[in-house]
C-alpha cells in the first residue's frame, strides 16, 4: 500500500488543525472550564483554568469515570451528534449547574454528577434507557433526562429518579426535539424547566405519518437497517405539541394552547426569569412567524409580534432575549433588508430598532444591565464585536483587528472569554475580567509550517469575495489549472479571514492546481435580497454566479488557465459540482460531487420548502433543480462520493444519480464511503479520501 502523504496525514489526523484547542468553554466565578484534546485525537478532557493563579489544570477524563470500560453510544446518541457536526469522544459534553457547584457529565450511557469543591463523582440512576438531552433544574438540585421515548427527573441528592411520562405508541415521544428542528432550526432541545424548578414544559412528538427512511451497512447484509423517521419535501412532519407538567410527576399534562394547523413549526422555546415563557412558531412555507406569550397557569397564548417575508424567514436563535427585569425583550428581523437588532416592550410593540444595516448584525452575544453585545460587521469576510446602548441606541465597536471575533460569557459571573482568529493564523482565547485580562487559554493545537498561499479578493460586478491558493512552489512563469472549491448554498460561506479554512485547499494546491472559493449569491451576512434570489431555484444563480465569479479571478490573475478548470464540493458544494458538470462542461473540465443532494424531492421538509417551496406549487423548479434531470448531458469526467450510512443527505441521492447516469449510457466514477454518514472523521479514511479526489482532478482536466 502506498505511503501517505505526511502532510495529508497531518491535516487529517489534526482535523485540519482544529483539534487540540479548547471548545465548550465555560465561565465560572473562579475561572474557565472546557474541553480539550490531544493535538491528534478525538477523545477530550475536562480542564480548568483559574485566574487566582493563572494555572491550567486537568479535573477529569473519561478515563477517570469509565474505569477502563469502553466508551458506547445509542443510534439516537450517535444522530444527535451527527446533527451537531461532533466527532468528540470522551467527554463529548458537560453543563455546569447555576449555583457552580456542581457539574454534570454525560458519557457512555450514564450520567456522571461531580462536586467541584471535593472532586467527589456520583453516577445517577440508570434504569429506562440511554440518556440523552440531560438538563439541570435552575436550582441544581434535579436533572431532566430522556430516556427512550419518555422523561425522567432525576433527584440528585438523593440518587432517585422518577418518569413523568408514560409514551403510548411506539411513534410518540416525550421530551426530545425532532429531526428538522435539530437539523435546519438549529433547536437541539425538546424540554426546558421553569425559573422556579418546579415546572417543565415537554415537547411531546408523534411521527405516525412520517415516512420511515433507513440507514444500513453495505458490508454487514445480516445486520437489520437502522430506521429512521425523515419528512421529505411535500410530505407530512412530525405532529409537534408542548405540556407543562410538575416536575414532582403529579397532576396532569398543562397543554399549551397556539393555532398547529396554521403554525406547525416550534421553532424557539424561552423561559425566563422574569418574562413570559415564550415560543416562536413558524408557517410551513416559513414566511409567516409568531412570537407567543404563554400563561403557563392555563396554557393559553397571546401574540407578542409577528413576522412576514414573501420568500422566507431565517431564525436567530439568539433572539428572543428578555431584559433582566422583563420590561421587555430583544428582537431581529430582516423587514428593512438586512438583519437588525430590535428592542421591543413586554407588549411585544417596537421600542427602537437598535442597529442600522452598516452594522452587519448577526446574533446577539451577550446582555447586561442597559447594554447588549452582538457579533456582526459590514464586512462578511470578518466577524466583529459590537456594543448598543438600549436606552440610547447608540453603537460602538469594540474589536477593530481583521479577523474573526466572539465572546463567550457565562451565567452567575462577570468572567468572560474573547475569542480570535486572525488571517495570520493567531488564534487567542482571552479570560477577562471586569474587562482587565486575566490569563489566557492553553491550546495544544499543532499548527501549519506554512501558512497557506493566500490572497483575497473581491471581484465582478457584484462585489464577490474570493480566495485565492496557490502553490507554495508557485512560479509566476506558469499557467496553472484551476481547482474550484465550492460550497455556494444558503447559510455558508467559503471565504472568511480564518487561514485554517484553506490549509486542506493549500495541500490541494501543492499537488499542481491555483484553488479558488467565492461567494456569490444566496450566501448569508450580505442582505435580504442577496440570500432571497434563489428562491424557487437552488442552482442557477448559485452556479452562474460561481462562474461569474471565477472568469472574474482569471481576468485578474494571468497564472489561472481557464482551459483546465476542475470543481470539488461537499453536501450543497456536492451538489452544485454535479451541476457545474453536467450543465457547463464549457467551463468545467471535471468535477467531484461529495455527499450530493441529488434531487430535492428527496431532502427534508424544512430546508427544501424554505428555498423551493412545495413540490405541487413548483414541479417546474423542482425538475430543473435537480442533477437527474441534467444526467443525459453529462460529458465531464465525474466522481460521486458518498457515506453509505448518511442520515442527513441519504445515500440514496449518490445511487439514484449514478443509476441516471449508467441509464443515459454516461461514465462516472461512483465511491460509496462504506459505514460513514455526512461526516469523514476517521484520519485514515480522510487522507485516502483527499487523495483519490485531487487524483481524479488531475487526471479528468486532463482528458
Amino acid at each position: 500500500m502506498a505511503h501517505a502523504d505526511p502532510v495529508l496525514t497531518q491535516l487529517t489526523e489534526t482535523r485540519f488543525f482544529t483539534r487540540g484547542r479548547p471548545k465548550s468553554i465555560t465561565p465560572t466565578e473562579e475561572g474557565v472550564l472546557f474541553l480539550r484534546s490531544a493535538a491528534r485525537s478525538a477523545v477530550q478532557d475536562l480542564y480548568a483554568f483559574d485566574i487566582a493563579t493563572g494555572e491550567t489544570r486537568s479535573v477529569l477524563t473519561a478515563e477517570d469515570l469509565l474505569e477502563g470500560d469502553t466508551e458506547t453510544l445509542s443510534a439516537e446518541e450517535k444522530a444527535r451528534r451527527e446533527r451537531l457536526r461532533q466527532d468528540a469522544r470522551g467527554i463529548a459534553r458537560f453543563a455546569l449547574s447555576e449555583d457552580h457547584r456542581r457539574l454534570l457529565v454525560p458519557l457512555s450511557g450514564s450520567l456522571f454528577v461531580v462536586d467541584r469543591a471535593s472532586g467527589a463523582v456520583s453516577e445517577l440512576p440508570e434504569s429506562g434507557g440511554y440518556p440523552i438531552d440531560p438538563h439541570w433544574s435552575p436550582d441544581g438540585a434535579r436533572i431532566a433526562v430522556v430516556r427512550g421515548r419518555d422523561l425522567y427527573v432525576i433527584d440528585v441528592d438523593a440518587g432517585s429518579q422518577s418518569r413523568l411520562t408514560t409514551s403510548d405508541s411506539d411513534t410518540v415521544s416525550w421530551g426530545a426535539s425532532e429531526f428538522v428542528a435539530q437539523e435546519e432550526m438549529k433547536r437541539m432541545r425538546g424540554n426546558w424547566w421553569s425559573p422556579d424548578s418546579t415546572r417543565l414544559v415537554v415537547q411531546w412528538t408523534d411521527t405516525a405519518d412520517v415516512a420511515v427512511w433507513h440507514t444500513y451497512d453495505p458490508t454487514r447484509p445480516d445486520a437489520a437497517p437502522q430506521a429512521w423517521r425523515y419528512p421529505a419535501p411535500g410530505m407530512p412532519n412530525a405532529d409537534v405539541r408542548l405540556a407543562i407538567l410538575q416536575a414532582d410527576g403529579s397532576g396532569e399534562p398543562l397543554w399549551i394552547d397556539w393555532d398547529r394547523a396554521r403554525y406547525p413549526y416550534l421553532a424557539t422555546v424561552r423561559w425566563p426569569e422574569q418574562g413570559p415563557l415564550t415560543l416562536l412558531v413558524q408557517d410551513r412555507a416559513q414566511q409567516e412567524e409568531v412570537l407567543l406569550a404563554v400563561d403557563a397557569d392555563t396554557g393559553a397564548t397571546r401574540v407578542l409580534h409577528t413576522e412576514r417575508d414573501e420568500a422566507w424567514l431565517n431564525l436567530d436563535q439568539s433572539v428572543p432575549r428578555w431584559l433582566d427585569d422583563g420590561s421587555g425583550f430583544l428582537w431581529s428581523s430582516e423587514r428593512e433588508g438586512a438583519f437588525a437588532l430590535e428592542l421591543r416592550g413586554a407588549d411585544g410593540t417596537l421600542v427602537r430598532t437598535l442597529t442600522t444595516a452598516a452594522h452587519g448584525y448577526r446574533r446577539l452575544v451577550h446582555l447586561e444591565e442597559g447594554r447588549a453585545w452582538f457579533a456582526g460587521g459590514p464586512e462578511p469576510t470578518e466577524t466583529h464585536l459590537f456594543q448598543v446602548e438600549l436606552d440610547t441606541g447608540v453603537v460602538s465597536q469594540v474589536t477593530e483587528e481583521r479577523g474573526l471575533h466572539g465572546l463567550v460569557t457565562g451565567q452567575g459571573t462577570d468572567v468572560r472569554v474573547q475569542t480570535f482568529t486572525g488571517p495570520d493564523g493567531s488564534l487567542s482565547w482571552t479570560v477577562l475580567r471586569d474587562g482587565e485580562v486575566a490569563g489566557t487559554l492553553p491550546s495544544v493545537a499543532e499548527v501549519p509550517e506554512a501558512w497557506p498561499n493566500l490572497s483575497y479578493a473581491t471581484v465582478g460586478e457584484r462585489d464577490y469575495r474570493a480566495v485565492v491558493i496557490r502553490p507554495q512552489d508557485w512560479s509566476p512563469d506558469r499557467q496553472y489549472p484551476v481547482l474550484l472549491h465550492v460550497y455556494g448554498g444558503p447559510h455558508a460561506k467559503m471565504v472568511t479571514a480564518d487561514p485554517y479554512r484553506y490549509v486542506r485547499s493549500q495541500w490541494y494546491a501543492d499537488q499542481g492546481f491555483v484553488v479558488v472559493s467565492l461567494d456569490g449569491r444566496g450566501t448569508p451576512d450580505r442582505g435580504r435580497d442577496w440570500e432571497r434570489v434563489v428562491r424557487g431555484d437552488l442552482v442557477t444563480v448559485p452556479l452562474q454566479d460561481q462562474i461569474d465569479g471565477l472568469r472574474a479571478v482569471v481576468e485578474e490573475n494571468a497564472d489561472l488557465d481557464l482551459s483546465r478548470v476542475g470543481v470539488f464540493g461537499w453536501s450543497f458544494g456536492g451538489y452544485l459540482s454535479a451541476h457545474a458538470v453536467l450543465q457547463r462542461p464549457d467551463v468545467f473540465h471535471a468535477g467531484v460531487a461529495g455527499a450530493p443532494v441529488a434531487d430535492w424531492a428527496d431532502y427534508d421538509t424544512h430546508y427544501t420548502e424554505r428555498y423551493m417551496g412545495l413540490p405541487a406549487e413548483n414541479p417546474d423548479g423542482y425538475a430543473h433543480a435537480s442533477a437527474l434531470t441534467h444526467a443525459a448531458a453529462l460529458r465531464r469526467p465525474l466522481m460521486i462520493l458518498h457515506g453509505t450510512d448518511d442520515d442527513n443527505v441519504y445515500f440514496a441521492h449518490a445511487v439514484k444519480l449514478s443509476d441516471a447516469l449508467f441509464r443515459q449510457g454516461r461514465p462516472h466514477a461512483f465511491l460509496p464511503l462504506t459505514g460513514y454518514t455526512h461526516m469523514v472523521a476517521d484520519p485514515a479514511v480522510a487522507t485516502r479520501l483527499q487523495e483519490r479526489i485531487i487524483g481524479f482532478l488531475q487526471e479528468g482536466i486532463t482528458r
